[in-house]
């Protein structure tokens, strides 16, 4: 289905009670770099959806914009139908967006308790319920349970990648961006890490998945976009897209 075909969000429903994230008609720069070009996509209260695309699509820029690292020229960003796109990004940290990025971007020098405790600087709902989410972050990731004196920069790839998605779980989001979480990791690691993903899914976190090993994506997906050069053109069912020719010779290297 192309973009042309697909149905706009309005027309979808997305002013309604369903929606957790919305992007409509978004254009965003670097300079005078045109990095999107009319962005529309949307995530439903507690749903997996993919992004997939090409290096230098405008993946990693998509979610920045939806962040607020980057202010969008033209267009809305929206959350539960309210605009987000002209707040600041601990403002909408704040109001349950967070996203673990390209690279993990953990804080090397200090703890896995304290990057774990940096993820609640935003919260105002007291201690015992950070240590209840600290308590469920360690059942979600044991290994970070061993590790919680040792310095982040002395973890593994995948410790570290467990630790990235933990400190944007300590903030209790309603919508979680992850940027590229398979990048660099082995192969048991992915499918541990995509699991994972899939059980912070089942507690009602919706999940936005930038992700360069599409079929792994679109495998724990239910809806997917294709982005080229800052523009979607496909838009799909997640099987759906699977089954696509085009996106099947692109990114899931089946002739």
């Amino acid at each position: 289905m192309t973009t042309s075909e697909a149905a706009s969000p309005t027309d979808s429903g997305a002013t309604g009670t369903g929606l957790a994230l919305d992007l409509r008609n978004v254009h965003a720069y670097y300079g005078h770099i045109h990095a999107l070009k009319g962005i529309s996509l949307s995530v439903r209260q507690g749903e997996i959806v993919s992004l997939i695309g090409a290096n230098g699509a405008g993946k990693t820029t998509t979610l920045r914009t939806i962040s607020g690292i980057i202010h969008p020229q033209h267009g809305e960003v929206l959350l539960n139908g309210k605009r987000i796109d002209r707040e600041s990004p601990h403002r909408i940290v704040e109001m349950g967006v967070c996203q673990s990025p390209e690279g993990r971007r953990i804080f090397p020098r200090m703890t896995v308790q304290e990057n774990l405790e940096m993820g609640a600087f935003a919260r105002r709902d007291g201690e015992l319920a950070k240590k209840e989410d600290f308590e469920r972050v360690l059942t979600l990731f044991p290994r970070l349970r061993e590790r919680l004196k040792q310095k982040g920069g002395t973890l593994s790839g995948g410790e570290q990648q467990m630790l990235a998605i933990g400190r944007a779980l300590m903030s209790q989001p309603r919508v979680l961006l992850l940027d590229e979480p398979s990048m660099g990791l082995a192969p048991n690691l992915v499918e541990a890490i995509f699991d994972t993903i899939v059980a912070i899914n089942q507690t009602g976190v919706a999940v936005l998945l930038v992700e360069q090993n599409a079929l792994m994506a679109l495998n724990v997906a239910s809806r997917g976009y294709v982005l080229e050069t800052g523009r979607i053109v496909l838009e799909d069912d997640a099987r759906a897209l699977q089954q696509n020719e085009q996106v099947q010779k692109a990114y899931l290297g089946i002739e």
